[in-house]
């Protein structure tokens, strides 16, 4: 049997703070992570090539006969059956760039220096994760791929007459999900509820949306595609264009848009972010790589937020505002546009230094909260983040 690998791509650090806590294989885009769409089409189970740090909790797996699949790139059926097509020592490309290559044990480390490759091109369209606002500017995509994929030859479930579904062919709910005089408009993009999620009282939903399982939309919540919620999160208030990758709690009221919120994190009451600039201008964002602020092209670009960040009520967050990881934010007026990992404070208190110690505590305490351990490959991996992260606090 076949051993396939999820390797992370050149400009994994284009993708920081994300990054940081996870391979590129396990960012969430559309319903799925990028991991498990693979495991859905290949049929089988993914191991990764990732950084040292976070190697022994996504160890690499190797067999005889192995497939290296960039996981930068979102697969389909037609990618997933060419490259299960792949014969040793070869290799499918597209432009400038490695899709995946066959190679035998010795040689998974030196992806540059395998010898005798044989280069097969091909143009087969698919979406690939190359930036940060990729995540959510290709989200509407994604969802629409993983919503045929997940709800093939399915059925849905039926939910009460209370709520009103506007396309109802294109919303698909899984058993468990509870919804109660909800309206869902699925005429722009497809609708999709997992098990035993709950969309309460009064929420407003438009397509393309995922809302993933054991996930909460609270009462009177207004939310417009294309956006996904992941697994056990909670989400009221209004959003738009954004995506959550899981664990995390946007409850209350203010506005998320064309943002990005790792796991762990918590949006204070009445907190919001900007995501058009008031002379309508280009927006820039933070890059990791290049340590500087580079222009991304496009006019609508609110928050990226890093695993375990959290910030306090009625923060206001700047167009284009990169958050890193472990980062507790507080104080009045907008914040920085670049906020390092391990920061504590902001820019009407002062940021001081997110003591490992403390963050340690205080991860521990939100995992209880959610029955999971916060365990030593866990803490390592903050603490490795820690170290990494150091020159950004002093820029």
């Amino acid at each position: 049997m076949m051993n396939f690998i999820l390797f992370d791509n050149p400009n994994r650090n284009d993708l920081l703070p994300l990054t940081f806590t996870r391979p590129v294989a396990d960012i969430r885009v559309g319903v799925l992570t990028i991991r498990e769409k693979w495991e859905k089409y290949l049929g089988a189970k993914t191991s990764t090539l990732t950084e040292d740090y976070l190697s022994v909790k996504y160890p690499v797996i190797k067999g005889k006969q192995n497939i290296l699949i960039n996981a930068s790139i979102c697969p389909n059926k037609k990618l997933a059956s060419l490259i299960q097509k792949l014969k040793p020592n070869q290799a499918l490309v597209h432009d400038d760039y490695l899709i995946a290559i066959h190679l035998n044990e010795n040689d998974i480390y030196n992806l540059e220096s395998a010898e005798n490759i044989e280069d097969i091109e091909t143009d087969v369209p698919h979406l690939k994760m190359d930036h940060l606002w990729d995540i959510f500017v290709k989200n509407g995509e994604a969802i629409q791929e993983d919503f045929l994929l997940l709800t093939k030859d399915r059925k849905s479930a039926k939910v009460s007459a209370t709520n009103t579904l506007i396309n109802p062919d294109n919303i698909f709910i899984e058993k468990g999900a509870r919804l109660e005089c909800a309206i869902i408009n699925a005429t722009d993009g497809p609708v999709y509820i997992g098990e035993n999620a709950e969309i309460m009282e009064g929420a407003t939903i438009r397509g393309p949306f995922a809302l993933c399982e054991h996930s909460v939309v609270k009462m009177g919540a207004k939310i417009y595609g294309a956006t996904t919620v992941g697994p056990f999160s909670k989400v009221g208030g209004e959003l738009s264009n954004s995506v959550i990758f899981g664990y995390s709690n946007k409850a209350h009221d203010g506005f998320l848009g064309n943002s990005v919120i790792g796991e762990w994190c918590n949006i204070g009451a009445d907190s919001n972010n900007s995501n058009l600039k008031n002379n309508y201008a280009e927006v820039k964002l933070w890059n990791y790589p290049e340590k500087k602020f580079l222009n991304t092209h496009l006019q609508f670009l609110g928050l990226i937020m890093g695993d375990h960040s959290k910030c306090g009520i009625n923060t206001m967050f700047n167009t284009g505002t990169v958050v890193g990881v472990n980062v507790n934010i507080y104080g009045h007026g907008f914040q920085r546009n670049f906020i390092p990992s391990f920061s504590w404070g902001g820019s009407s208190a002062g940021m001081s230094t997110f003591e490992i110690n403390k963050a340690l505590e205080i991860a521990e305490r939100v995992y209880e909260r959610r029955d999971k351990v916060f365990d030593a490959t866990e803490q390592n991996i903050l603490k490795s983040i820690f170290k990494i992260t150091r020159e950004y606090r002093y820029l």
